[in-house]
């Protein structure tokens, strides 16, 4: 199947979406340090999915798009929940509780990374010198931004490297669900329903394992915890999502 030519990085149909997504998603990592005083990790990220995942199917009904995504698309956003909205935010929930959260978004940032490497295996992406040099910059940059931590005490770098450790996990799942919106079957899918599906299914997929791993739910009734889970669900995963997949499927 051949696609359109991809609009310019800096044409306004790209270029605002992804000022509107750096934006909301570089504010998330101080609310989800606060996220973790009390309520479980696994829990916080369930609450954040169900309530993302319930607004993007309303999203879905107003615009009338279909929920029956067949067989084949239920199994693909199966694989996009279980990658994106299960192993991708448990690492990165984990990590913040090993390493600041600007530490944690510092090496996020590798995440173009992880996507051209998946790109060139799964898409047949080629990389550029011009790439190659970049991402050895980055990579480099990442690395001195820990080397004091790694330098103390055998405590504190054993911490470090678990939180870098759960951190770039993070990464890895976040790249595979990035790769599987480029695919053709993604393409096919209606938005808002793909994306709701897949965060509803994470949900339960997350609120097994934290029964599992943590027991019976757990519930903060602090002001603060539940407008970061409101912004965490609404803007920074309902929001931020539709509109990170769209700038993915267009370039």
């Amino acid at each position: 199947m051949t696609h359109p030519a991809p609009p310019s990085i800096l044409s306004p149909r790209v270029l605002l979406p992804f000022i509107a997504v750096t934006l909301i998603w570089g504010t998330t990592w101080i609310v989800i340090r606060d996220q973790l005083a009390v309520v479980p990790a696994s829990w916080s990220v369930t609450y954040r999915f169900l309530l993302g995942g319930l607004t993007m199917m309303l999203v879905a009904a107003i615009r009338r798009e279909s929920f029956n995504l067949g067989w084949a698309g239920l199994r693909f956003v199966t694989v996009l929940g279980l990658a994106q909205f299960v192993f991708n935010f448990n690492f990165v929930y984990r990590a913040e509780h090993h390493i600041a959260s600007g530490l944690v978004a510092g090496i996020f940032a590798l995440l173009f990374v992880a996507n051209a490497g998946l790109g060139a295996l799964f898409l047949k992406q080629r990389f550029t010198a011009r790439f190659l040099v970049g991402s050895g910059i980055a990579v480099a940059g990442v690395a001195l931004l820990f080397a004091n931590e790694l330098r103390s005490d055998a405590t504190s770098a054993a911490q470090t490297l678990t939180g870098i450790g759960l951190t770039l996990c993070g990464v890895l799942s976040a790249s595979t669900a990035n790769v599987m919106q480029a695919t053709d079957i993604a393409r096919r899918l209606p938005m808002a329903a793909m994306i709701g599906w897949g965060m509803l299914i994470g949900a339960a997929l997350d609120g097994a394992f934290a029964w599992i791993t943590v027991g019976p739910p757990v519930m903060e009734w602090r002001m603060g915890y539940i407008g970061g889970l409101a912004y965490l669900g609404v803007m920074a995963s309902a929001l931020a999502f539709s509109l990170y997949f769209r700038i993915i499927r267009d370039i």
